[in-house]
């Protein structure tokens, strides 16, 4: 069963057309990673997924259920329903660049704030949940700390918790590691091996070639919002087809 469709979806910005008939299609346990230069449209591909970005064309389906979308004003596709959005969106947890943590809330706080005011679960349930998945990634310890005072790989821990407190469906990653110093990325990385290896349904944004390559089983390369290629990860980046991605896994298309 297809956990997630994402059908011939067009986005821009202006006469700027950034995503061109991207479509991609996650079964359970897929591991999909998006790679491509800056600004070849990956983080607002992935961002359309659950609306963040209101795109102008395209299906999005979840567990084959099709989010319902009408024009709005400016000409883009907005969620005709906001209960079925909110309810799409609860399956679709995303973990952010930026980590995006509340910085006047602790760690356990943090992750507990979703599943009481949006899934509706009880304190006590949320506590438990809450303390599960921060053993889980490895920053229980932090518990009752704020995001201040947290490193980068520990405030990304967090939120990957967070995530994983909405028990979603799919879990969407926008360059985790980006902005994380190169000595904490290798910690990030090990929790999201270890939730690939449990059978989660990944779809990741990533500059990591070695991610991609050993943990994912579709490969997708974007560029200027096309999918020029996609396969087994391990056979698209053997043996690019196109100069694009030789040029990209050369360095040389940044």
């Amino acid at each position: 069963m297809n956990k997630l469709e994402v059908q011939d979806l067009h986005k821009r910005y202006g006469s700027h057309e950034v995503i061109k008939g991207v479509s991609l299609t996650a079964r359970a346990g897929d591991v999909i990673s998006i790679i491509g230069s800056s600004g070849s449209g990956k983080s607002t591909f992935l961002r359309c997924i659950n609306l963040l970005e209101q795109p102008h064309a395209g299906k999005i389906l979840l567990n084959n259920e099709e989010l319902k979308l009408v024009p709005n004003k400016e000409g883009g596709l907005k969620a005709a329903d906001a209960k079925q959005l909110q309810r799409m969106r609860s399956r679709l947890s995303m973990v952010f660049q930026h980590f995006n943590l509340w910085s006047h809330m602790t760690a356990l706080q943090n992750v507990i704030e979703a599943p009481v005011h949006v899934l509706g679960v009880s304190k006590k349930e949320a506590l438990e949940k809450a303390e599960h998945y921060l053993a889980k990634v490895g920053v229980s310890h932090r518990k009752d700390a704020y995001p201040g005072h947290m490193s980068g790989g520990e405030q990304q821990r967090v939120a990957i918790a967070r995530a994983l407190a909405m028990e979603p469906e799919v879990m969407l990653f926008d360059e985790p590691t980006s902005a994380l110093d190169p000595e904490l990325v290798g910690d990030v990385l090990k929790v999201m091996r270890g939730l690939a290896q449990e059978g989660r349904t990944m779809v990741v944004v990533t500059h990591e070639m070695g991610f991609a390559r050993e943990v994912s089983n579709q490969l997708v390369f974007l560029h200027q919002g096309v999918a020029l290629e996609r396969g087994d990860p391990r056979e698209v980046l053997a043996n690019p087809q196109t100069e694009r991605l030789q040029q990209f896994l050369s360095g040389s298309l940044k």
